[in-house]
């Protein structure tokens, strides 16, 4: 695409085998998640020092793209967020029908700001975003963030290390106090639809029970599983459960709470529901400990600062290389690419091995 602001700037011509400067548009979008800030660090670094492109990040996720709000980002304007947590662009949310009504706008102002790719970083909402945009024809490279880490085409996201460690952490302390005061307590953590955060935090932290979205928990068997424990001589219990996990179909009254206006579940407390059900049950103290947003806040571990960087890199890579309608994905140790098509057709849930796996070690 040819810039309409000055008629100095190289034009990227892919179809010709011709690979010049470019420039890109860069975009978070969604839930916040720590890791974002080195994408962004690491698609500046890789356009600017080693193809001279020139990259402006939308404000506000889809939102600033819909109403061309933006700013330039140079080097100056990434240094020392490699380590910070959150988004330097913000982020928010867009309800789907504005999305599909506001096509024909994104259009416009891709063609108006002369960008030849547009690189946007979200989770499974986002990916579908990005996919109905590429479908319309407009130059995307997504790359995939989300701590449950359900993105079905890549083998982990960047941010679930760190939401792993932060719910770990969480839970080694709270075995201490736990102890001291003879409690249950079941700690709520996310996961909306998958259980990978709960089954890792959990198998690490040596939790007693760990109740997961994709495999629905029997009230009867969970208080089984505690009571022994108890029975046993042991005077506490830890229980992990993912904020989506519900109870077997008419097992024990269950508030299922509602939808907000974007199609997300609204989801009405497991752990506070957990927590009065089990002290019915066992006659032993039970308090829900809800981590919430605490896991996808703050600086983000080495593992996922190296993730996020090598799916920016690799993000400006496939767009010089004219690869559009696809997704950053890892694959082993390598950084491959898969179409985005692939990447929002199912989430990946928790595996039933990973279950038994987890079993054997509570």
């Amino acid at each position: 695409m040819s810039h309409p602001d000055d008629g100095v700037r190289p034009v990227n011509r892919l179809s010709s085998g011709v690979v010049t400067v470019m420039r890109i548009g860069v975009l978070t979008s969604g839930g916040d998640c720590p890791g974002l800030n080195a994408v962004i660090r690491s698609v500046v670094h890789r356009g600017v020092v080693d193809h001279g492109d020139e990259i402006i990040g939308f404000h506000d996720g889809w939102k600033g793209l819909l109403e061309c709000d933006y700013r330039a980002l140079d080097l100056d304007a990434v240094n020392g967020i490699l380590a910070r947590g959150g988004t330097i662009l913000g982020s928010s949310r867009v309800r789907p029908e504005h999305l599909r009504d506001g096509v024909a706008r994104a259009k416009e102002h891709v063609a108006d700001l002369g960008l030849d790719a547009i690189i946007p970083i979200g989770g499974e909402g986002t990916l579908k975003a990005a996919r109905l945009l590429s479908d319309s024809g407009l130059p995307i490279v997504g790359v995939p963030k989300t701590i449950d880490n359900d993105i079905t085409s890549t083998d982990v996201t960047f941010g679930f290390d760190t939401a792993v460690g932060v719910a770990t952490e969480a839970l080694d302390r709270l075995k201490t106090t736990a102890e001291s005061h003879q409690r249950v307590l079941i700690v709520e953590v996310m996961g909306r639809h998958t259980g990978w955060i709960a089954l890792h935090s959990g198998m690490a932290a040596g939790a007693h029970a760990i109740v997961v979205p994709e495999r629905p928990f029997d009230i009867d068997e969970l208080t089984d599983l505690v009571g022994k424990r108890f029975a046993a001589g042991k005077k506490f219990a830890i229980v992990v459960v993912a904020e989506g996990a519900k109870p077997r179909e008419g097992s024990m009254e269950f508030d299922e709470g509602g939808k907000d206006v974007y199609g997300h579940e609204r989801f009405a407390g497991v752990a506070r529901q957990l927590s009065i059900e089990l002290e019915e049950r066992l006659g032993k103290e039970a308090r829900p400990v809800i981590l919430g947003h605490v896991q996808r806040g703050g600086t983000p571990t080495a593992y996922d600062r190296v993730l996020a960087t090598r799916f920016g890199w690799h993000a400006v890579e496939a767009a010089h290389q004219g690869h559009f309608g696809m997704m950053t994905a890892l694959r082993g140790t390598d950084i491959r690419l898969v179409p985005l098509a692939e990447a929002v057709e199912h989430l990946k849930t928790v595996p039933a091995e990973r279950y038994v796996e987890a079993e054997c070690v509570l």
